[in-house]
Formats: structure tokens, C-alpha cells, sequence
């Protein structure tokens, strides 16, 4: 079996201790770092996510690997009673929790601490349930997403935001070239960890993106599964609904 990508290549932690680790220690520099690597376009497609939330009018949605909140909060334009943003870093979390307390949506937004692979709900609980840039982070994926099957109710949906790889020239060259030297340069210039940077690209090049990852959807019992490239193909909006 092949060795998992992890954030520092010469740890012995599990890769979910080493991401937690490593979230910990760039949870400050996170936000900013995103929108300068991104050129701002991950706020649009976030938008376009929320917008495919609202048509099943939900009440209940559990945002996955929620971070620094960027998500959760956007998908208050769905109307939904109770959103709860969790993640398994304390520190991103914090940075999150400032941001809901800030926009005065405690009453709506829940932050809250937790393992994606071992989820604190039961059952057919929620309505939607998001994750953005988040399940390459799954130390096991299988897991992660039988978890989410799981807590989802039938006729829900599932909406997973993360970056693909284009497979079409000059795009996947040029593509190749940002991620590979510039993302890297970046995230050493403005963060203390020069690791995790470097992880969040080979991570994104080796996750399973597209009709591998509709698969797998697939096979953990997902139906009228679809992936929809933007950008490009440097990011998917993958939609999912359990029976």
C-alpha cells in the first residue's frame, strides 16, 4: 500500500496528528495565504457552493474540515436554523469562532472540535453537508466519507469543494509550474512552516480528482454523483445525495 502524504515526511505521528500539527501552526497566516495563492477565486467558488446548498432549502448543515469558518459562514445565505463548522484543529477553530462572534451569528453558527472520521451526530441528521479543501486531509478517506454518508438523511446532499489538477495543455503545465514552485515559494515566505505548504500541493496532486473520485463516492453509496471542473480544472465542486 502506498505511503499517505503527510506534512512532515520525517514524523512518526499519524497523518491526522501531523495535520492537526501542522493547521495549528499556520491557523494565523491561513486566510491571507489562501487568497493570495488562489488569486481570490476560492471565494467564488465557495459562492457557487452555497448557491447548490440552497436549493434543498436545508435546515441543518455540517460544514466538514470547516477551518478558519470561510465556508460556514457563506452558507448562511441558505436560511438553515443550525450550521455547525467542525475541525479537528483548535486552532483554526479559534480563528473561526473570532470571525462568528464578530459577525454576531453565534445564534446560527456553531464552531466546533472534532475528528471528520468519527463524527459526534447520529444518524441521518443533516441536510447538507460541505467540505472545502478538506478531504485530501482524511488520514483515511473511506472512513471520512462512510462517516458523512452515515449522518447525512436520505435525499440530502453532499458538496465537496477541492482542487483537481487540469488535464489539458498548456493548463495542466502551467498549472504544474504554480503549484510546484510558486505555491511552495509563497507559503515560505509568509509562514514559519515550510512543510505545510509544500503538503498542500503534493496532497492536491495526488488526491483522486474527478471520475476516481466519483468512484469512490459511488461506492460508499452516493448517488447522482457529479463533478463540475472550475477554473480551468485547478478545483471541482463535486455534488453528491444519499438515497
Amino acid at each position: 500500500m502506498k505511503k499517505p502524504v503527510t506534512p512532515y515526511k520525517s514524523s512518526q505521528s499519524s497523518k491526522k496528528e501531523q495535520v492537526t500539527t501542522m493547521f495549528n501552526g499556520i491557523s494565523k497566516q491561513y486566510d491571507v495565504l489562501n487568497r493570495v495563492i488562489s488569486l481570490g477565486i476560492d471565494q467564488s467558488w465557495r459562492r457557487k457552493v452555497v448557491r447548490m446548498a440552497s436549493e434543498n432549502q436545508p435546515q441543518r448543515i455540517l460544514d466538514v474540515a470547516t477551518g478558519t469558518g470561510d465556508l460556514a459562514i457563506a452558507l448562511k445565505a441558505t436560511g438553515a436554523n443550525e450550521i455547525i463548522g467542525l475541525d479537528i484543529s483548535p486552532g483554526m477553530l479559534e480563528i473561526g469562532t473570532e470571525k462568528v462572534k464578530a459577525l454576531a451569528l453565534d445564534h446560527q453558527i456553531n464552531m466546533v472540535l472534532g475528528d471528520g472520521e468519527k463524527l459526534p451526530y447520529e444518524d441521518n441528521y443533516f441536510d447538507v453537508i460541505t467540505v472545502a479543501f478538506g478531504v485530501r486531509n482524511f488520514e483515511e478517506l473511506d472512513k471520512g466519507l462512510s462517516e458523512i454518508f452515515r449522518v447525512l438523511r436520505p435525499n440530502g446532499k453532499f458538496l465537496v469543494l477541492e482542487t483537481a489538477v487540469p488535464t489539458r495543455f498548456p493548463f495542466k503545465q502551467g498549472y504544474q509550474l504554480y503549484s510546484g514552485w510558486i505555491v511552495p515559494l509563497i507559503g515560505r515566505l509568509f509562514s514559519r512552516d515550510r512543510s505545510a505548504y509544500q503538503y498542500l500541493t503534493d496532497s492536491a496532486a495526488v488526491f483522486p480528482h474527478g471520475p476516481a473520485f466519483n468512484n469512490i463516492l459511488e461506492k460508499i453509496g452516493f448517488i447522482k454523483v457529479k463533478d463540475n471542473p472550475q477554473t480551468l480544472g485547478v478545483a471541482s465542486i463535486y455534488c453528491a445525495t444519499k438515497p
